[in-house]
């Protein structure tokens, strides 16, 4: 019968000293310690891989940080690991991955990855609203929660107090912003599924409204408020030269004096501004260009036709023309994206062709190849319908109201004198 292997001691240990070549200590059912020729003294556990039997050592911390009690039941817990077929060390490193994961898989994390892809997707101004949402209702409280352990009922009651006031519209696109983000993480291997995925069933669903517009005997009215409103005269031409090129809010907003090509009497939207990721060109009436020469002395040195008021550097907000119509008293009336809304309607009305119009509103032509083809041609053929639209507008306004109408009628009396 072999004798019982020699267990270590602390009174041994405390004792051990280097030698001029490494050597271990056995302390049994595979705890060593290693003994390095520098002094240092590191807990090593040797065992057989389950399954193809190798020979392996698995670091366990050094000594006497890590003391004689505390690795012998870590060697008595990987042993427990062994007997079941798990090979510890791969355990542990699977645990430590875990661990990591947690630790950088955070929401904020895998959402600042999404929104990277997401904000090349969509223009500047709905890539803004799409992390202010974020950070306004999500990130508060879920900033530092791993992905891996954020549930459906966790986001159910984080977003019930907004569907309790009524916010139904924003917990609908928050809902569908968490889904795009939980979808990125089960998409990259940082998750296995979405739990978000049915999540928008358990809220109410936001009525559908369509957005406020004015009907076309009204247009007078508009212009009338617009030419005696206490607004900044940037805010006024911003609502005019929507109107005038039928332009998204977040559109006429960002228009840069780069893309106006004022020989050509074309204004070039670049693709990235664009909803539906397509460049649009708008041919410039008169009273367009005339708007621009009236905002040229205010911000004709700066990027932007519309600079922010508080950052010039900067583009005016996409709500800027919004704000300015309810001050106005247009409120449930009218809001700025419903200015499409009255030049669709007024121009279908007085017999327009409704493919130029639908073209005007850069609305995606369904055969996109016949689209390209007949881009140049829709141009010329869009300029009278888009002049007759502004010389609409200046008659509604009474031929003197309007930022435009002022300009024009400088310009022709200069030509005829």
């Amino acid at each position: 019968m072999p004798a019982p292997a020699l267990r270590l001691s602390d009174r041994q240990l405390k004792a051990v000293k280097p030698a001029s070549k490494d050597y271990v200590l056995t302390d049994g059912d595979g705890l060593q310690l290693r003994v390095r020729s520098n002094g240092s003294l590191l807990w090593n556990f040797n065992y057989r891989e389950p399954v193809t039997k190798k020979r392996i050592n698995m670091g366990f911390g050094t000594y006497p940080e890590l003391s004689l009690a505390n690795a012998r039941k870590m060697a008595v817990e990987a042993r427990e690991l062994l007997a079941r077929g798990i090979d510890p060390k791969v355990q542990r490193s699977t645990l430590n991955e875990a661990k990591r994961a947690e630790n950088e898989h955070t929401f904020e994390n895998v959402a600042l990855a999404w929104f990277e892809l997401k904000k090349d997707s969509v223009t500047p101004a709905y890539a803004e609203d799409i992390w202010r949402s974020l950070a306004l209702h999500v990130l508060p409280s879920m900033k530092s929660t791993p992905l891996i352990k954020i549930t459906a009922p966790m986001v159910i009651e984080l977003l019930r107090p907004l569907e309790a006031k009524g916010s139904l519209e924003t917990v609908k696109r928050v809902t569908q912003r968490l889904n795009e983000i939980m979808t990125y993480g089960v998409n990259t291997g940082l998750i296995f599924s979405n739990p978000l995925s049915g999540i928008r069933a358990v809220f109410k669903k936001p009525k559908k409204e369509n957005m406020a517009a004015l009907p076309p005997e009204e247009l007078p009215e508009l212009m009338m408020e617009i030419a005696n409103a206490s607004i900044k005269r940037i805010t006024r031409c911003l609502i005019e030269w929507q109107l005038h090129t039928m332009t998204r809010p977040a559109e006429a907003a960002t228009t840069r004096w780069a893309d106006i090509d004022f020989e050509k009497r074309l204004w070039t939207i670049p693709a990235e501004r664009m909803k539906k990721r397509r460049p649009h060109t708008i041919p410039l009436t008169d009273q367009a260009l005339a708007l621009l020469e009236t905002v040229r002395p205010l911000s004709g040195k700066r990027e932007h036709v519309f600079p922010a008021d508080r950052n010039p550097r900067t583009h005016a907000n996409s709500q800027t023309a919004n704000m300015a119509l309810k001050r106005m008293g247009f409120q449930d009336r009218l809001v700025s994206h419903g200015l499409r809304s009255m030049a669709s309607t007024i121009l279908n009305e007085n017999g327009w062709d409704p493919e130029l119009i639908e073209v005007a509103l850069a609305h995606v032509d369904k055969d996109e190849v016949r689209s390209a083809y007949n881009r140049a041609a829709y141009i010329e053929r869009r300029r009278p319908m888009m002049a007759w639209w502004s010389e609409y507008i200046q008659q509604a306004a009474t031929g003197n109201l309007s930022a435009s109408a002022i300009n024009v009628s400088r310009d022709r009396q200069t030509s005829q004198a």
